[in-house]
C-alpha cells in the first residue's frame, strides 16, 4: 500500500464521526487528526486464532473511529505487525486515514540481522544503524505499506544498564541520523522514542533527558527534524509524566509533558489500563470525578487521555468486543485541565 497518513485524509476520517468530534475525541498531532484512543497490540498468544482476532479488532476500531494503531516488530514475535498488515489489506483504500506506529530495539528471534557484539547490549537490544535498516525493512514488509507514520526506538533506556550516558547518547545520535535518512527517503514520516522507564526516571540513573534528545535531533536536521513523538506509560498508577518536574526549560522546572509541548513533540500514553489491572475496582470517589460513563475501564481511559499534553491513550484490544466497549469513551468529552488538576490537588 502506497502513501502515509495525510492531514486531509485523517481530517476526512474524523469528519465521519461527528458525535465523537463534538466530544473532542480527535486531536491534532504533527498536522494529522488522530483519535484520542489508540489500539495497542502488545499482548496475546502467538496463535493463528489470536492473529485473526487482532485483525478483526483492528477493522472494528477503524469502523468505530479509531485511526491510531500501535505495534512493534517484537510484539508476539512479528505476529502483531502481520495482523495489522492483514487488516490493512481489507481496507487498503483508507491507508492515508490511518496513523501506523511501530518500533525497533529488541532482538527478535528469526528477525534480527547478524550484528557485532559492540552493536548490541545484554544480548537483547540494539539501535545500531545497520540494525535499524534491517528492522524498518522488515516492518514495512510485515505491514505491507510503503511508509510507516511513526517509527520508535523501543525502550532505548535499556542500554543505560550496560553503557555510560555519553556512549549512550552518541549511539542515539547515530540512530537519529539513520532515522532522518529514512524520513528523507519516505520510508517513515516521523520517529521517536517509546519508553517504559526512560521518562519516569528522568533526572535519575537510567533515565532519559527529553531536552538532550531534542537537541540531538536539531543538531542533525535543524528545526525540520523528524523526532516528533514519544511514548511513555501514563495511567492512574503511573503518573510520573505529569507529577514529576524533571525537565528544565528556560530555567524553569517542568514535567515531561510540558517539555514535549515546548519542543513540538507529540506524547502518546501506553499502558492506559496497566494491562487490565485498572479495568475494575477504582475507588468510588475517584470514579465519580472522572466524569465518564460505563465501567472502570472507561474511566481509566478517560484519566489517561485527559492529561494536559497527552494526545492519544493506547489500550491493548485484541478482539472486536473490547474495541466496541472502549469506544464508549467517544461519547463524552475529556476532562478539563482544571478538573484534571483537581484530581491531584484533592
Amino acid at each position: 500500500m502506497p502513501a502515509a497518513a495525510t492531514p486531509s485524509a485523517t481530517a476526512r476520517f474524523a469528519a465521519r464521526f461527528p458525535r465523537a468530534q463534538d466530544n473532542r475525541f480527535f486531536r491534532q498531532a504533527q498536522g494529522l487528526t488522530v483519535s484520542s484512543l489508540g489500539l495497542g497490540t502488545y499482548l496475546g498468544p502467538m496463535t493463528d486464532e489470536a492473529d485473526t482476532s487482532y485483525s478483526r479488532a483492528i477493522l472494528a476500531a477503524i469502523d468505530g473511529g479509531i485511526n491510531f494503531l500501535d505495534t512493534s516488530l517484537n510484539y508476539r514475535h512479528q505476529r502483531s505487525e502481520l495482523a495489522i498488515g492483514a487488516a490493512l489489506r481489507q481496507t487498503s483504500e483508507r491507508r492515508e486515514e490511518l496513523v501506523l506506529c511501530t518500533k525497533a530495539g529488541y532482538l527478535v528471534p528469526g528477525a534480527t540481522p547478524k550484528l557485532p557484539e559492540t552493536e548490541t547490549v545484554g544480548g537483547m537490544h540494539s539501535m545500531a544503524p545497520a540494525f535499524l535498516e534491517d528492522q524498518v525493512t522488515r516492518s514495512l514488509e510485515n505491514l505491507g505499506v510503503e511508509t510507516i507514520d511513526v517509527f520508535y526506538l523501543h525502550n532505548p533506556e535499556t542500554q543505560l544498564r550496560y553503557i555510560d550516558p555519553e556512549t549512550f547518547y552518541s549511539r542515539v545520535a547515530a540512530a537519529f541520523e539513520k532515522l532522518e535518512s529514512f524520513a528523507a527517503a519516505g520510508r517513515i514520516r516521523c520517529y521517536g522514542a517509546a519508553t517504559w522507564d526512560g521518562f519516569r526516571r528522568n533526572g535519575q540513573p537510567g533515565g532519559l533527558s527529553l531536552a538532550r534528545l531534542a537537541a540531538l535531533a536539531r543538531g542533525i536536521a535543524g528545526d525540520a527534524h523528524h523526532f516528533r513523538f514519544i511514548q511513555l506509560p501514563f495511567n492512574l498508577a503511573m503518573v510520573e509524566a505529569y507529577g514529576q518536574r524533571a525537565e528544565t526549560r528556560d530555567g524553569q522546572r517542568i514535567n515531561v509533558l510540558e517539555a514535549a509541548r515546548s519542543y513540538d513533540i507529540t506524547v502518546v500514553a501506553s499502558a492506559s489500563l496497566l494491562q487490565s489491572r485498572l479495568a475494575s475496582g477504582l475507588p468510588e470517589q475517584l470514579a465519580e470525578k472522572l466524569e465518564a460513563p460505563g465501567p472502570d475501564a472507561i474511566r481509566a481511559i478517560q484519566f489517561a487521555r485527559s492529561a494536559p499534553g497527552i494526545t492519544t491513550a493506547l489500550v491493548g484490544m485484541g478482539n472486536p468486543g473490547h474495541v466496541r466497549e472502549n469506544l464508549a469513551i467517544a461519547s463524552c468529552p475529556p476532562l478539563s485541565a482544571d478538573t484534571f488538576e483537581s484530581l491531584f490537588s484533592a
